[in-house]
């Protein structure tokens, strides 16, 4: 009885589908359309993967009725067979498709995407959320001063740290140990570790929405931590502030990226300094030549503005008072080279450009004017055909826009910047704003583009943050909240001088508005006194002037340390 009712269930089967093949290939009554095609090939294929499970049922009834039960009739399935009238071609697709069917079956169902997460926008009666990308001058020096009681403070950046770049310089030598110039970020705004509705994410921001007010960053997660990688997510935002800086400038000459070495971030110094040492180390080597020797113990520096200079004072006091003693197999080999297209410190007086020109000269510094055209691993090529080897290679020539910059739809100021009015407002996206070296001001506004210096990012950081203080009082912190709100006065920047140290306890300070201007313009040793004084006060923390205070104690007494660590 079973293999009877088997056999039922496959020719209804068999039936079905030489119905639909009918349907398919001969038009049927009045032509099949493919949508109804494509429903008869999936009834087909459900009555396949039904098979099974039916003729099971059978065998269970027919067993039942065996043993003394009552025989149930099998229900009918509306099933007409109609005669066989398909060409052979015509089977086998037929047939094919209920075969794929039976296989999609078994498939892995695939999960729907999964939705980005991040922060949604913000509820009534919460505080407005301002999202603060960067941790740079800017950046830092907003996070201090913004009013927490007011505002829940994000703050996105791929470093956890800021960097007190004006004595960077110095930890590439020993000067100072690296942990001397950071601070990281939750130490200068404690609510970003503390408040409920405050964070700091690690991560890097790929896009901004700014009319609806989101921001879409990347975590920085290098070992894939991470549920995926990349991992995405976004923030919503009340106001939004841009100050993720600038990048070195290469001018698109051939090898910078690849050969050079840059001096922004505290890594670039661990990399000097790790490869200062070993090519020191690697040049006392047995068997090596001269002209080797020369070249792997050949530093040079291109860019002659303070980073450039500060850079070459401080490694040319290095080779004379700690290479001499440590390494003096290879002391005669070492050598500093300064190339700068035009003159060295070019916002300074002449007279102390002149002065640190002497200067730089009479304790090693080699400095030649050319432009570089070309870097290969082992040499430098100038415009002139003159070819420079070295062993290491410092790049310092000043900053641009990032390309996270150029690829946001905002307008631009002159030289690519986020161009922003005289509140550093961005005009044509509400609630935004732009601060720093990644910020200037509109040709509109009448004012020139500011210098990408610590000082004007610092200052820009400070009056936004008063100003975000005014916007709240007024009740419009939150998104599109103020349009009516009173901002103040413009921002106004003055320039209060400028100083740099080129070694040996000699420094340059100049304290005039411009070149033009009246006012202190001196160098020597007072003028260094002066510069460290200075920086010591602006150090960010009292923790930090600990430490720069000691490091300087203790390079003065012992030397700088000279151990190669990784």
């Amino acid at each position: 009885m079973a293999a009877a009712w088997s056999r039922i269930g496959r020719g209804a089967q068999l039936s079905l589908s030489q119905s639909l093949s009918r349907t398919l290939y001969e038009g049927g009554v009045g032509g099949a359309t493919p949508a109804e095609a494509a429903s008869a090939l999936r009834s087909a294929a459900a009555l396949s993967r039904a098979r099974g499970q039916h003729v099971s049922s059978l065998h269970s009834l027919v067993g039942r009725s065996a043993g003394g039960g009552h025989l149930l009739q099998p229900p009918s399935r509306g099933i007409v067979t109609t005669p066989a009238r398909l060409h052979p071609a015509s089977s086998a697709a037929v047939a094919a498709e209920l075969s794929d069917a039976e296989t999609r079956e078994h498939d892995p169902v695939t999960a729907p995407p999964r939705q980005t997460p991040g922060l949604g926008p913000t509820r009534p009666g919460e505080k407005p959320r301002v999202v603060v990308l960067g941790t740079g001058w800017a950046a830092c020096r907003l996070l201090k001063d913004v009013d927490t009681s007011a505002y829940d403070v994000v703050c996105v950046s791929p470093r956890n740290h800021m960097v007190f770049t004006p004595l960077l310089a110095s930890t590439c030598v020993g000067t100072l140990e690296f942990r001397s110039v950071v601070e990281p970020v939750s130490r200068i705004q404690s609510a970003l570790a503390t408040r409920p509705g405050s964070y700091f994410f690690l991560a890097s921001c790929t896009g901004v929405d700014t009319k609806a007010h989101e921001v879409y960053c990347t975590a920085a997660s290098v070992d894939a931590q991470l549920p995926s990688d990349p991992y995405q997510f976004k923030i919503a935002y009340d106001k939004l502030v841009i100050a993720s800086g600038a990048e070195p400038l290469t001018f698109n000459i051939k090898g910078v990226q690849e050969n050079a070495i840059f001096l922004r971030e505290v890594s670039h110094a661990q990399e000097i300094r790790r490869k200062l040492l070993t090519n020191l180390m690697l040049a006392e080597n047995p068997g090596l030549s001269d002209e080797e020797k020369k070249r792997l113990l050949h530093c040079v520096v291109v860019g002659g503005g303070p980073t450039g200079v500060e850079f070459s004072g401080e490694l040319s006091d290095f080779i004379t008072r700690d290479v001499r003693q440590r390494y003096a197999h290879v002391k005669d080999y070492v050598k500093v080279t300064l190339i700068e297209a035009n003159e060295i410190l070019s916002s300074f007086d002449i007279g102390l450009r002149q002065y640190a020109t002497n200067h730089l000269s009479k304790y090693g510094v080699n400095l030649v004017r050319g432009i570089v055209k070309e870097v290969k691993p082992t040499e430098i090529t100038l415009s002139d055909g003159t070819r420079v080897p070295y062993g290491l290679l410092v790049w310092s020539t000043g900053v641009g826009p990032s390309e996270f910059v150029k690829s946001l739809d905002l307008p631009k100021s002159p030289g690519g910047r986020i161009g922003v009015d005289e509140w550093l407002r961005v005009p044509t996206a509400p609630d935004v704003f732009a601060l720093g070296d990644c910020a200037g001001f509109l040709e509109g506004t009448g004012k020139p583009v500011l210098p990408a210096l610590a000082q004007v990012a610092e200052r820009e950081g400070r009056y936004l943050a008063r100003l975000l203080g005014k916007v709240a009082a007024q009740n419009g912190g939150k998104a599109h909240c103020a349009g009516k709100a009173d901002l103040g006065e413009p921002f106004v920047y003055k320039h209060i001088g400028s100083m740099a140290s080129v070694g040996r306890y000699k420094a340059l300070v100049d304290l005039r508005e411009n070149k033009d201007a009246k006012g202190v313009s001196m160098a020597g040793f007072l003028s260094w006194l002066m510069w460290r004084s200075a920086y010591l006060t602006r150090v960010v923390s009292w923790r930090n002037r600990f430490y720069v205070a000691v490091n300087w104690g203790t390079t003065l007494v012992f030397g700088r340390d000279n151990t190669r660590i990784g």
